[in-house]
């Protein structure tokens, strides 16, 4: 097990190895049974981590905060249109000051074409970790909790498990494609059968699919993409109906427009949820569009695992702050 944890960027999962993830989620779940029992786990004691904030969150802000509570230290909540970000600071020059004055610097940029950038400037620059709280290309947050919540339901060994991320139809917002794109670089590495399945006009950067595949040949998994939702439901394990923004073939940030309408149908159906194996666990990053991406019997189901992967994020957030804080500067 490497225990070489101090100062590294969680920028994105691909930069971590199979083995530091396998100890990010041992830890999680030591730190998940610590809490179920009450037992106090102090191993950040007077420590800060910066969370500055592009964007709205409720589960990322509050799984951080309550985490670095949890583990003795402090959060400083940023919200960038209250701060000097505003007014054309550059990454450089926050990240130096910041990481002079604590821990870690979390970070949330979304913007297409800006964020993961951002986060890769301030990681130049900062003398303590950077932690990815979501940009436009990665969640390695949320990705790290799918893959535990899918451990925890299926016994550990998720080898050859039917995993499908399907798009689905949603207006409220035009989503990031980081959740469907750091899933499908994630699930391969663990052998899993991957289907990925949307409409046209949804697609995922090439370099994703090419990747995802060299991670499933590596392990014995597989991975493909279907245009047939119906398709993508049949025999499945696990299914991540959400919906995700047509960003790489078109960042206009219009949210409703001919492409999205033209694909109403896609919806995660207690009909097309039939299809999937009898245990098959529901699952979204949240929050869901109710009225557009599922049906309330699918997502309010039996079936549905959305409440125990969002409590993971907690106990994933703690994983990732323990081991990669805890000193000043980088090793």
């Amino acid at each position: 097990m490497n225990t070489i944890f101090r100062g590294k960027d969680f920028i994105t999962l691909e930069e971590w190895t199979k083995e530091e993830i396998d100890t990010l989620l041992e830890v999680s779940k030591d730190l998940k049974k610590d809490f179920a029992m009450g037992k106090t786990t102090p191993y950040l004691p007077y420590q800060t981590v910066f969370l500055m904030f592009f964007e709205q969150s409720t589960r990322t802000r509050n799984s951080m905060e309550a985490g670095i509570t949890q583990l003795g230290g402090h959060a400083h909540f940023l919200d960038t249109s209250t701060m000097q970000v505003s007014h054309g600071e550059v990454a450089k020059d926050t990240a130096v000051i910041l990481s002079r004055m604590g821990h870690a610097i979390a970070c949330r940029n979304c913007f297409w074409g800006i964020g993961n950038a951002y986060l890769r400037d301030m990681a130049k620059y900062s003398s303590v970790p950077i932690l990815n709280l979501q940009d436009d290309l990665f969640h390695p947050m949320q990705g790290l909790a799918d893959l535990m919540t899918i451990q925890e339901k299926r016994g550990g060994d998720v080898r050859n498990l039917k995993v499908s991320i399907i798009w689905a139809y949603a207006t409220t917002h035009k989503k990031p494609i980081s959740v469907p794109l750091t899933q499908s670089l994630l699930f391969p590495r663990y052998g899993m059968d991957v289907t990925l399945a949307y409409p046209e006009g949804y697609e995922l950067p090439d370099w994703v699919v090419e990747q995802a595949k060299k991670h499933a040949e590596s392990t014995g998994g597989s991975f493909r993409i279907t245009h047939d939702q119906e398709d993508a439901y049949k025999d499945a394990d696990v299914v991540f109906p959400k919906n995700w923004g047509s960003w790489f073939k078109n960042p206009s940030t219009e949210v409703v427009d001919a492409g999205l309408e033209a694909n109403k149908g896609w919806k995660c159906t207690e009909e097309r949820f039939a299809l999937t194996n009898k245990d098959c666990l529901y699952m979204h990053a949240l929050p869901a569009d109710r009225q557009n991406e599922v049906d309330a019997s699918v997502i309010d189901g039996p079936n549905s695992a959305i409440y125990d992967e969002a409590e993971n994020r907690l106990h994933t957030a703690k994983s990732v702050m323990a081991l990669t804080m805890g000193g000043r500067g980088r090793q």
